[in-house]
């Protein structure tokens, strides 16, 4: 076990994870159930941890995501269970000895040599606790105790009254994490552990217990840190001690007298020389280190980053209805974003490096925002770290979904605390860009029947109201809050009118046709979103049914939303043909979500200026699972993911119906005007020229366009041989080609990948080009490494190729075979759904 001291001052940390030398064991403390294969002797845990992962690493369960093992290991939620550690302890001169718990998930006993420390009932906040009469010279024993999770959650379900939720167990009864008790995407999987750092934190006279380093410009450019920093005494110090407090930051420094009278101390600091922080696109990412020192009484310090902007959420009444968008410096910044769950349903598991991996997902697809979702967890500090460096605005639930919730104690409290917390943690960040009060409470209490069920009970709306607002308020001022999503900003509003604020957009994933988005002219979509299969080698990595098929007993156990494999069957529509084989159902459930979500966002966009901002759900996985994500648990990008690279692009030109026919609307979110000329031709399959004009365009910065297509090119001869085709004739105005069509594929003359494709495979220094030429039309060009390598990656997908045109796809991997990355299930396309 490891214990830091700093020489020039009292504290010390004794650190109490695995990593710092404590020997930690598990045991259970209730009875187990026959299918249980452990007794009640410990075994040997690692914490930070949680209770599936020591139990994994002990052989002693089976991978949770694999098979049926999800009902199998369900025991484990109902079951207590004990962390046990032994630390030395020895004395040393300071004052004060706390033990500092970052996480415990969730319903704890904390002892200290036999004696009860506390009892605790929040995984979403941090606990400190006074042990100094806890603590024996020598060696002390600490004990958590965890109650069974689902056991407690409907304990505190009958304490606090039911109230409406959607999915089976209670989660809305207790603080943690809502989908640890699974979700229509997430597995059941509900826990506990000690899921953060816990350490002894030894001291005297003071310490630094937070600090808010709130940074801003003001209308010159001139940079303002409004920093507050909250000191806790020991509770010794004479009436007369003082210390000093020194800020420090962009080479500007202050220093104050405090004394033990003093609980927050506040620095105004102006700093003309900053740079401003922009999100992706829009300028750079400056950050600055802020330090803050203690000296005197007490010792200790902090440092953290702060990046200089103002965010401002504009949701203005206008003729339209009322707006939502984002201003940053002063600048009317476009959405482009995705919502956000927990990147592991073992969430111990999440290091910055698999963060950073999915957060680079975000950023090269092109977006510029991440929501994080209500129903999981404030995230940890490199999520924050590296939104702020990679420039993605951070939109923050606080954590209530889908679901009415208690406004009495205990809850009340607990939700006062971690809100408390959350927003001081996170004010920090430059890329905070809105606290958010729900996921959908405020539209279940109008519409999803809550009313009878409460009978007049309290149901949340204290909290999104008044409480949560009060805080951020007086926390963070500077942030702007809304109380849910979606959100109307009216009281006499429906909370899910398109016309007014954030919308949810549902309807098209449970009954309608994906084109059925056209329908709507929302002034921002905050969520919506599409299934597909995840990769073929993540799906089959945990799904062993024989044969494989979509309704197969393992296969459904993968996939969680209601009738959602007859969703996605209906969702083809006319737009692809009913697969007639598993690898069929896998490509065309991927390529249909890909299409979906794309034709949803350009019509969104096409509407711009009316419509500000797209927020998709969702970017990631939990685990290996049929869902909405762009990119699954394994990582593999799916095709949603290229879908969402075009659609997404700074510059987009999309096809769309105008009144008067169709039209092409040009999306220009850069700072330079979009000038230039684009080639329009109405074309055969085969690549025959059956109509051709060109226009001038000029879209200005940050602006869009409409062009009406002529009648020679927007009016078919034959609509089922021909297709429109808009293309830039300069390729440096980097504008992506746009494809039109006046049937769906299975009235399509499509030829088949035989007759109109043709690929070559040649070598690179890390992996392998393949070179593939039309011949024909040909929509829709996939590449899947991963069936070949699990560690094989493409660099772009979802190509649409006329006739003549080639595309080159590179591919890093280890050694791949050439002739089956030129064949399917490999090389795919839309085409070849058509010609078995």
């Amino acid at each position: 076990m490891s214990t830091t001291t700093d020489l020039l001052s009292a504290p010390t940390t004794t650190d109490l994870t695995s990593a710092g030398g404590a020997l930690w064991e598990l045991r259970p403390t209730t009875p187990l159930p026959p299918e249980a294969t452990l007794g009640t002797e410990a075994i040997s845990a690692v914490v930070p941890g949680e209770v599936h992962t020591d139990l994994l690493r002990a052989g002693l369960i089976s991978d949770p995501f694999d098979g049926n093992n999800e009902a199998a290991l369900a025991w484990i939620g109902l079951t207590d269970w004990q962390y046990r550690t032994v630390f030395t302890f020895d004395g040393g001169p300071q004052t004060r000895h706390d033990l500092v718990a970052d996480g415990l998930d969730t319903a704890a006993t904390i002892r200290l040599n036999g004696k009860v420390v506390a009892s605790t009932a929040n995984q979403h906040r941090s606990y400190r606790f006074d042990v100094r009469e806890f603590l024996v010279p020598g060696e002390n024993e600490l004990i958590i105790d965890f109650r069974a999770p689902v056991t407690f959650a409907h304990e505190q379900q009958e304490l606090i009254g039911a109230r409406p939720q959607v999915n089976h167990h209670p989660f809305n009864a207790v603080r943690k994490m809502a989908c640890n008790f699974g979700w229509d995407w997430g597995i059941d999987i509900a826990g506990a552990g000690i899921w953060k750092a816990i350490r002894l934190e030894s001291w005297s006279g003071a310490r630094i217990a937070s600090v808010r380093p709130l940074a801003t410009l003001d209308e010159h450019g001139t940079g303002l840190l409004d920093a507050h920093v909250e000191l806790e005494w020991d509770g010794t110090s004479a009436s007369d001690d003082t210390a000093e407090l020194t800020i420090s930051v962009a080479g500007v420094t202050e220093t104050l007298t405090v004394s033990t009278d003093d609980g927050v101390t506040s620095f105004a600091l102006q700093l003309p020389q900053v740079d401003a922080w922009w999100p992706r696109g829009y300028g750079e990412q400056n950050l600055h280190e802020v330090q803050v020192e203690l000296t005197g009484a007490g010792r200790d310090s902090w440092s953290s980053r702060v990046g200089f902007r103002t965010i401002e959420l504009r949701t203005d009444a206008d003729a339209d209805g009322t707006s939502f968008l984002f201003r940053v410096n002063g600048v009317d910044v476009y959405i482009r974003g995705a919502n956000w769950i927990p990147d592991d349903a073992l969430v111990t598991r999440i290091t910055r490096e698999s963060l950073a991996a999915s957060i680079g997902d975000a950023a090269e697809s092109g977006m510029n925002l991440l929501r994080v979702w209500g129903g999981g967890m404030y995230e940890s500090d490199d999520f924050y770290d590296l939104c702020d460096e990679q420039g993605l605005l951070v939109w923050q639930d606080f954590l209530f979904a889908c679901a009415a919730y208690s406004e009495e104690e205990p809850m009340r409290s607990e939700v006062i605390a971690e809100a408390r917390e959350a927003v001081t943690r996170l004010s920090t960040h430059a890329s905070l860009a809105l606290w958010n009060g729900c996921n959908e409470n405020i539209w279940g209490w109008v519409e999803w029947g809550w009313r009878v069920p409460l009978a007049g009970r309290n149901w949340g709306e204290g909290y999104y109201r008044e409480i949560l607002p009060e805080i951020v308020g007086e926390l963070d001022a500077r942030t702007s809050y809304s109380a849910g999503s979606p959100f109307s900003y009216g009281d006499h509003m429906h909370p899910n009118d398109p016309r007014h604020g954030t919308t949810h957009i549902w309807d098209v994933w449970n009954e309608k046709d994906y084109t059925h988005y056209a329908s709507y002219q929302p002034r921002f979509a905050s969520e919506f979103g599409f299934q597909g299969s995840p990769a073929w080698l993540t799906l089959t990595s945990v799904v062993h049914d024989e044969p494989l098929a979509p309704y197969g007993e393992q296969m459904l156990v993968h996939q969680k939303a209601d009738q959602g494999n007859l969703k996605l069957e209906r969702g083809l529509g006319d737009h692809l043909p009913q697969p007639e084989s598993i690898e069929d159902w896998h490509w065309a459930t991927q390529l249909n979500q890909a299409r979906a979500l794309a034709f949803g966002i350009e019509h969104f966009r096409s509407l711009f200026p009316l419509n500000r901002g797209t927020v998709m759900w969702q970017l990631n996985d939990s685990w290996p699972v049929v869902s909405w994500a762009a990119v699954d648990s394994h990582g593999i990008r799916k095709p949603l993911w290229h879908a969402l690279k075009h659609a997404y692009a700074p510059r987009l030109a999309t096809v769309q119906p105008r009144e008067g026919g169709l039209a092409v609307v040009l999306h220009n979110d850069t700072d330079a005007p979009l000038t230039g000329e684009l080639r329009l031709r109405r074309l055969a399959m085969a690549g025959e020229v059956l109509a051709e004009d060109v226009v001038s365009v000029a879209v200005e910065a940050r602006g869009a366009a409409t062009y009406q297509l002529p009648e020679a090119i927007a009016v078919p001869g034959d609509a089922a041989a021909e297709y429109l085709e808009v293309r830039a004739l300069d390729a440096a105005l980097e504008l992506a080609p746009a494809f039109g069509y006046f049937v769906e594929d299975t009235a399509l003359a499509l030829l088949a990948p035989a007759q109109a494709l043709s690929a070559q495979v040649k070598a690179t220094d890390d992996g392998v080009a393949v070179t593939v030429r039309a011949s024909a039309l040909v929509k829709d060009i996939a590449l899947f490494p991963d069936r070949l390598d699990a560690s094989a990656s493409v660099d772009s997908g979802l190509v649409t190729l006329s006739a003549g045109e080639e595309h080159t796809f590179l591919v890093r991997g280890s050694e791949l075979d050439g002739a089956a990355l030129i064949s399917a299930p490999v090389l795919r396309c839309a085409n070849d759904l058509l010609h078995g």
